[in-house]
């Protein structure tokens, strides 16, 4: 049985950990309640070049020694920033754990920010935004949520810009942390082989400076509909990449578990009805799903496809047959149990890895100020009911609230899209 555990320091950091009595590893991460929605025009990406910069050495550490600390205990450090939070993580046998959380506080406590470190990781993160560039499966989703959420900061792109990268400087940087980086956004959370006195322990030994506090000011998404529109981007590919989606309820909406099992039978997995729709029953398609990524107070969902230009306006066609169907008739008890058993499944597999446990805690705390147990949260996914999803539907569906965004070739001709 684990055993979940929450401190709150008097400097305001939280402290929560997941104690695994079975496994010999933990994953141990240093979260801040910042992102790319806490940034604007001007410093887009600042969020995401710092946690690339802090790799780059402390006032005590270069970057070698860095890893070669962390690697000598058989273990390694990573890092992700997303549009409201950043992570730095490490992973190793529980007995090296006060090694790694004694690195990662010396990173986000003393970064260095050298001049030339920026300029020669600035080219690495420009060479990140060409490859996103190149790539239109990755590139669509951002200029997606680029549009569903224009106007608030959700729409800025977690790499940020080219100008912006080139042009960050150190006291930019340094001013960024003192700004973002305060003990009341800071999160340590950690699961596996772990004792929750000792991360108390450490915290108090290591974490020395004082980062101060720093109040979360963000602009909320207002729940409003979009008008429909159809936009395109023309690039040199072969195939044609589309969405269709709109933004909808986030986490702090109680149906977003709705939202989740509805996504589940429209297009998640390969018996979701576009999946059989249109790659198995008319092979048009080898990527279509739908997905709903989440943020607090709004989500980006949608159905996802590439096809060759040929068949875009047969696949578009079929995309719409399978949403009128689930507007008009309720799924059966079958399909809905499936989806529900289908989300379960992969929450319990993921319980199966340390750094999945360890993220889910610290997100569930950073976006509900508790832990949600597994437990709960299969409680919330077995309390949806066929009414709920087609209701769901009517409201997701909606024709005059879609945003159909294409990137094509310059010479594809397309049709229904327009």
């Amino acid at each position: 049985m684990s055993q979940y555990k929450k401190t709150i320091l008097p400097n305001g950091i939280k402290i929560i950990s997941e104690t695994i009595p079975y496994v010999k590893s933990f994953s141990l991460g240093f979260w801040f309640n910042v992102g790319s929605r806490d940034e604007n025009n001007k410093n887009n990406g600042i969020t995401h070049f710092i946690e690339h910069m802090l790799f780059k050495g402390t006032k005590a550490r270069s970057a070698k020694k860095i890893a070669d600390e962390i690697e000598s205990c058989g273990g390694y450090l990573n890092a992700f920033t997303s549009k409201e939070h950043t992570c730095y993580y490490g992973r190793g046998p529980g007995s090296h754990i006060a090694k790694t959380f004694e690195v990662l506080a010396d990173m986000v406590q003393n970064p260095s920010f050298k001049p030339n470190e920026i300029k020669k990781e600035a080219s690495v993160v420009v060479d990140e935004l060409y490859d996103i560039e190149d790539n239109p499966e990755e590139l669509i989703f951002d200029k997606f949520e680029e549009i569903i959420f224009s106007g608030n900061s959700l729409s800025l792109p977690i790499i940020g810009t080219e100008t912006n990268i080139k042009n960050f400087t150190q006291p930019d940087l340094f001013n960024f942390v003192k700004q973002k980086y305060g003990f009341n956004r800071m999160l340590v959370a950690a699961s596996g082989a772990v004792d929750h006195g000792l991360l108390v322990k450490l915290a108090g030994k290591y974490i020395n400076k004082d980062m101060g506090s720093s109040p979360l000011r963000r602009k909320y998404y207002p729940s409003t509909v979009m008008p429909s529109k159809a936009e395109f981007i023309e690039k040199e590919i072969q195939q044609v990449h589309a969405i269709i989606g709109r933004p909808t309820y986030g986490y702090k909406s109680d149906k977003r578990d709705t939202a989740a099992v509805f996504s589940q039978v429209l297009g998640e997995g390969s018996s979701s009805r576009l999946f059989q729709a249109i790659r198995e029953r008319n092979g048009i398609a080898y990527q279509v799903n739908s997905f709903l990524n989440s943020f607090y107070d709004a989500s980006a969902f949608g159905v996802y496809f590439s096809t060759n230009e040929k068949m875009i306006d047969r696949a578009l066609s079929l995309v719409a047959k399978e949403f009128r169907k689930l507007r008009e008739t309720k799924i059966s008890e079958r399909e809905l149990n499936k989806a529900k058993e289908s989300i379960k499944g992969s929450l319990l597999l993921g319980l199966e890895s340390t750094s999945n446990r360890m993220t889910r805690m610290a997100q569930s705390e950073l976006y509900f100020n508790r832990i949600k147990t597994t437990d709960e949260m299969i409680k919330n996914i077995d309390a949806v009911n066929a009414g709920d999803v087609l209701e769901a539907a009517n409201e997701l569906l909606d024709e005059d609230s879609f945003i159909r965004l294409i990137i094509k070739s310059k010479n594809a001709m397309l049709k229904s899209a327009a």
